[in-house]
């Protein structure tokens, strides 16, 4: 594993072995045209294709092709017919994914509907949370963290059994 610092961000990204882990934060803008650059440390995980969807707390989920196929199959090995949580979730999850590639400058579009969903105009933070990346809007991620500054709450580790 291999630890970087880049732009005041510390990562970690290690593709290798049992598949890596995406880690770290980024900041960058939307071009013109709804287009996000996705950073070179990222880029191994991603290279085989891209599902983005909405996400939990107003941002946006970024899965690796193979990390959405896990997903898929348990989604799809839900019962269905009898159950509307089950529903609910593939509404969720499929109702509002899009399939991309990154094009030749490693960037994805953000559809329109998705960035208003997120509140994202123009500036987006990245979070690398091991499996798949959340994008946010700068403000929606404090609101979500229940902070105005770089202080993050303290998770109730216990809780998670961690």
């Amino acid at each position: 594993m291999k630890w970087e610092s880049s732009d005041a961000f510390l990562y970690c990204c290690s593709p290798e072995g049992d598949g890596g882990t995406m880690l770290g934060k980024f900041a960058h803008a939307l071009d013109s045209k709804g287009r996000l650059t996705l950073p070179a440390r990222y880029r191994p995980f991603l290279a085989g294709g891209l599902v983005l969807t909405k996400g939990a707390d107003r941002c946006l989920f970024i899965f690796p092709q193979a990390e959405w196929e896990k997903i898929k199959a348990k989604l799809d090995s839900l019962p269905v017919l009898s159950s509307e949580q089950a529903r609910s979730a593939r509404r969720a999850l499929f109702g509002n994914a899009v399939s991309q590639t990154l094009d030749s400058h490693s960037r994805i579009t953000l559809p329109t509907e998705l960035r208003t969903y997120a509140h994202i105009e123009k500036d987006v933070i990245g979070l690398g949370l091991s499996t798949y990346i959340e994008l946010w809007a700068p403000a929606e991620l404090r609101k979500a963290e229940g902070t105005e500054d770089d202080e993050l709450p303290a998770p109730d580790w216990s809780s998670l059994g961690i």
